[in-house]
């Protein structure tokens, strides 16, 4: 999935850490998605990277001790004014701990002290350094004062130790970076359920009945939400490697999984959270809650084996031909109550005829607020990097067009924006 952050600037902050060369992967990411991306390195992470490979792959200049002039924009004061937010990634539990307490005794530390907009950071040192009582109070405090952490992994460190510290890896600080690029106020903290994948109805241990949904609209669509602040619970029966690690997903595979995981996510979604006003105030503690949003981009099977079969099944024991008795499985959205809930399905439709037309009446007879109606021509229609859809409402159907399923996925959340306007 491509993400588009053009005409959005990014400072890059690389302290001396052995994970600086990392660094490197996360502004090549940064550019491919295209950023304007600006640099500044501690005289530690310059023993580790030069600051000539971070301008090969920026075409910017490099801010360092030797390099800052008052003569251009390439100071600790204006290279943050040009930038839209700052990640700094490694950060060492030395610049860590001097940040919290507002040190700035080098060039990337007198640049975070200056910069007023969003800050990230993304740890990297030794387990004792990172899990040490100081080191840990400064990330508290500085994430009471609206900085960002991005959470560290544990895994063999280059120390030969095996524990927390390691840096995050480059795609899920780009994905975090381009999240405070792109959220937007609508969308933050409000939750959203995204289902996705062809169920499998298993008629043995090893053979089931499926279809062909690849899941990679429902990938896109929870990524996108992520992207825009939501707090997405992606349910789905396919492989989500790709997507941000903070997206919580739930692995099913039947129907009935996905009829029980989405009523329960639903209902889930719709309790109270506390907002950070009212937790610092004075005045009485009371309950926020932005109406929650339900995606039904799942592919659910409409039949599934009567009598699953425990073991497998030897062909010898069929013969020549295989009836397998059916039964209906329940309509999810039928069983998801919806009060108090945007719902947004997606309807295939191979009949170019009755199609759009079938997609319209879903609107009265599943009880919904939209429905994505996709025309397709045969089974390699699905599976693509691209698609198609006509946004459908009671009202209005509008449509998107054809692009990537990410781009429309972000298409599809502004019309069902407009939903609740």
């Amino acid at each position: 999935m491509q993400i588009n952050l053009k005409n959005r600037s990014v400072l890059l902050g690389v302290t001396g850490s052995i994970s600086a060369y990392k660094a490197c992967d996360l502004a090549r990411l940064l550019v491919k998605a295209g950023a304007s991306v600006h640099v500044v390195m501690t005289p530690s992470a310059e023993r580790f990277v030069s600051s000539l490979t971070f301008e090969a792959l920026t075409r910017n200049s490099v801010l360092t001790e030797s390099s800052e002039s008052w003569a251009s924009s390439l100071n600790h004061i204006d290279i943050g004014k040009k930038c839209d937010v700052f990640v700094i990634a490694p950060a060492t539990a030395n610049s860590i701990n001097k940040i919290s307490k507002g040190i700035a005794d080098n060039i990337l530390l007198q640049t975070a002290l200056a910069f007023s907009k969003t800050i990230l950071i993304a740890p990297s040192a030794n387990t004792n350094m990172i899990e040490h009582h100081y080191t840990v109070g400064s990330l508290k405090m500085l994430a009471v004062n609206e900085v960002r952490i991005i959470s560290s992994q544990s895994k063999l460190l280059a120390c030969g130790d095996t524990g927390n510290g390691a840096l995050a890896e480059p795609s899920e600080i780009f994905y975090q970076t381009a999240k405070a690029l792109l959220e937007e106020e609508f969308w933050i903290d409000r939750k959203v359920v995204v289902t996705g994948g062809g169920t499998r109805e298993k008629i043995d241990e090893v053979r089931y009945l499926s279809n062909f949904s690849s899941g990679k609209m429902a990938n896109s669509l929870a990524t996108s939400l992520y992207l825009r602040g939501a707090d997405v619970c992606l349910i789905t029966t396919k492989e989500h490697s790709d997507i941000p690690s903070e997206i919580y997903t739930i692995d099913v595979e039947s129907a009935q999984e996905m009829r029980d995981y989405t009523v329960d996510a639903v209902r889930v979604s719709k309790k109270g959270k506390m907002s950070k006003a009212t937790m610092n105030s004075s005045e009485p503690v009371h309950l926020i809650q932005k109406k929650p949003y339900l995606f039904m981009a799942s592919a659910v099977a409409d039949f599934t084996p009567k009598f699953p079969q425990v073991g497998k099944i030897k062909k010898s024991d069929i013969g020549e031909e295989w009836k397998i008795e059916l039964k209906q499985t329940d309509d999810v959205l039928q069983k998801v109550n919806k009060l108090g809930l945007t719902t947004i399905a997606f309807k295939a439709e191979m009949d170019s005829n009755n199609g759009l037309k079938n997609a319209k009446n879903s609107i009265e007879s599943k009880n919904i607020d939209a429905v994505c109606y996709n025309l397709l021509e045969d089974s390699s229609s699905f599976d693509t990097e691209d698609n198609s859809i006509t946004f459908i409402t009671k009202d209005n159907s509008i449509d998107l067009g054809r692009a990537s399923k990410l781009d429309l996925s972000f298409k599809i959340l502004d019309e069902s924006r407009a939903l609740l306007s």
